[in-house]
């Protein structure tokens, strides 16, 4: 065979973009859902991922859910400047959640303890995983 077959995606950065393109895919049904039957959900659907900008109404989750899957195309593609944009929504994740877990922690409450914590940890692994050094060099590579 003389064609060459290009080097498969590793693992970890598929599982990622998944992440990414689930999201995307939660914060676009629910905010057509908002748009198509005003008041059939709630706006507080989007809190986990929106962390009060879905109080911007459905096109906040619109956009939100277009970038995500931006990022998790890009991702797919080995575009870096999508690996960048990943580490960038994953520390940002991390930082909007030092907060809640932070009440938490002071009001005992540890449902949104084990909740929020384990948002930061996938957060922080995203961050990490997308910053290895031979991801990186993954996506230096030419497709």
């Amino acid at each position: 065979m003389t064609g060459s077959t290009p080097d498969p995606l590793p693992l970890g950065v598929r599982a990622i973009a998944a992440l990414f393109f689930l999201s995307g895919a939660y914060l676009a049904g629910a905010g057509l859902i908002m748009l198509a039957r005003p008041g059939l959900i709630s706006m507080t659907v989007g809190t986990p991922l929106l962390f009060g900008l879905e109080l911007a109404g459905p096109y906040m989750f619109l956009l939100t859910a277009a970038v995500a899957g931006a990022i998790g195309w890009g991702l797919r593609r080995r575009v870096n400047l999508m690996r960048h944009a990943a580490v960038l929504a994953a520390i940002a994740g991390v930082v909007m959640l030092i907060s809640p877990v932070s009440g938490a922690v002071a009001a005992v409450q540890l449902k949104s303890l084990a909740v929020n914590g384990l948002g930061i940890i996938v957060r922080v692994i995203v961050a990490w995983y997308l910053s290895q050094g031979a991801v990186v060099e993954e996506f230096k590579k030419k497709m």
